[in-house]
């Protein structure tokens, strides 16, 4: 059993429909038609999302992904329209809210990895391959792989895992151009942002992206939110040491909370996690933010 511990109600806000209420984002549309994105402060974790919030982390997701498409807008289009906040919407969606295209979504999962860890290295120790794509002998958690690699995932629903697939499942799924495309486009996304954090002291170990194609004319579209502490893996480049676990720039304290005997959840059982500490809280907060300010090298207050 996974999903939501307590599954909010959607804002009605006057000339949107709602659309979704994911783990972390809502979904509306306008009368235009467009896709109105709202970046909520839901944490998830182990496909539960848990009933305590991380103040301000929806609006770090949102202001970092703006950072991030304004650094790749030369490699690929992104999907935002407008920051404005839609007529009658809450204060608190200040800051969170997209205006975006809206486009056909590609139901993939485009992960880029240049560096052995997760699930990769769950299906590395079994056969030395990731993906199906084989990989040299004696790689370690954190080891960085000799190029970077295409891993494809399906996107799950809430409560559910996201399933690693192959090339070839994408490219049955969603024709061969089209997987072509998305590999292409994922790793020179990958390739750039890595070497942007590198420069500022930050490792991304992998990444996950969304693609759409245009409606007008079929064009690849980068979607979502790009190279966020949800969505990538980011390393302090100054502590990296393969043949361990990587401290990070994410959820991890919230991980380790629940996994604890503090926590007193097994997470085997069918019962919901509990409400976060307030310190658990806030070490998160700090982790967000501090990943916010190292990449962009601007302050967050």
């Amino acid at each position: 059993m996974s999903g939501f511990v307590e599954k909010p109600e959607p804002v009605q806000v006057p000339g949107l429909v709602h659309l979704h209420t994911g783990k972390v984002r809502d979904l509306y549309q306008n009368e235009a038609g467009d896709l109105v994105m709202v970046a909520t402060d839901r944490m998830s974790a182990y496909d539960w999302v848990l009933p305590t919030p991380i103040p301000d982390k929806g609006r770090v997701l949102t202001q970092l992904s703006l950072w991030w498409f304004d650094q790749l807008a030369d490699l690929i289009p992104n999907h935002v329209l407008s920051t404005e906040l839609p007529a009658g919407a809450p204060d608190d969606w200040a800051g969170r809210t997209l205006i975006c295209r809206s486009l056909r979504m590609i139901p993939v999962e485009c992960v880029a990895r240049g560096y052995l860890t997760g699930s990769g290295l769950a299906e590395y120790n079994e056969s030395r391959t990731v993906c199906g794509l084989a990989l040299p002998e004696g790689l370690r958690d954190g080891s960085e792989l000799p190029a970077p690699i295409f891993t494809p995932a399906t996107k799950a629903e809430v409560g559910e895992h996201d399933e690693n697939v192959s090339y070839e499942e994408v490219a049955r799924r969603v024709g061969a151009e089209t997987a072509a495309e998305l590999r292409q486009a994922t790793l020179a996304v990958y390739g750039r942002a890595r070497n942007i954090a590198r420069d500022r002291g930050i490792v991304l170990a992998d990444t996950k992206f969304e693609f759409g194609h245009a409606k007008e004319d079929g064009s690849l579209i980068l979607a979502d939110e790009v190279l966020t502490p949800d969505s990538s893996r980011f390393w302090p480049a100054d502590q990296w040491e393969p043949g361990r676990a990587q401290p990070s720039f994410d959820k991890q304290f919230v991980r380790d909370w629940l996994t604890s005997s503090a926590s007193g959840w097994d997470r085997t059982s069918e019962q919901p996690p509990p409400a976060l500490p307030e310190d658990v809280v806030a070490a998160t907060r700090a982790k967000y933010v501090e990943a916010y300010e190292r990449l962009t090298g601007t302050s967050w207050a």
